[in-house]
């Protein structure tokens, strides 16, 4: 966060760089390339890999539901994070609300359910699906830590602000000076 003073020195609240990324244009590509991916892993997972998932042998086809069950569970909690950050974006709910025990969707980190020589062994398609998921889901875990990280308490001695902070705390005495 950034502190904006306005004339005459007053200070205002400070600016959220977490809030502007969530409604900008990188959040909205962000959006449009999870839905993407939700459609591309149903139409997959509903066609072709179903016949894909027929030809395989017992153990790789058991990895194959493990890893499809896997890959939707992702894909839903990674949409339904994208969705609540939506609504607050356009003013459907608060931060706060989103926030709540009621409209929070919790993000777990998620590896491959296979062992790696038999992930190698299933479908390419479904393996590109799993891996492409797996790195958004990181980034929104990493969206989510920010977005909803606890605010540290304002108004401490300079030593106690951020790096940052201090030294244009410092500055500020300086030019005051």
């Amino acid at each position: 966060m950034a502190r904006v003073t306005g004339s005459a020195g007053e200070k205002q609240q400070p600016v959220s760089f977490i809030e502007k990324l969530a409604g900008s244009e990188g959040f909205c590509a962000l959006f449009r390339e999870s839905m993407t991916l939700v459609e591309e892993a149903a139409f997959y997972l509903d066609g072709d890999g179903r016949l894909e998932s027929k030809a395989l042998a017992r153990v790789e086809a058991l990895a194959y539901a493990a890893e499809s069950m896997r890959l939707t569970t992702r894909l839903m909690q990674i949409a339904s994070w994208l969705l609540l950050q939506r609504a607050v974006n356009q003013g459907e709910l608060t931060r706060h609300q989103a926030a709540s025990n009621r409209h929070r969707v919790k993000l777990r980190e998620q590896e491959l359910a296979s062992a790696p020589d038999v992930f190698q062994r299933l479908p390419e398609r479904l393996r590109e699906l799993s891996l492409h998921s797996l790195r958004l889901q990181a980034r929104i875990i990493h969206l989510d830590r920010l977005i909803y990280a606890p605010q540290p308490a304002s108004a401490g001695p300079a030593s106690a602000l951020r790096p940052v902070e201090a030294q244009i705390a410092r500055l500020r005495e300086a030019f005051a000076r």
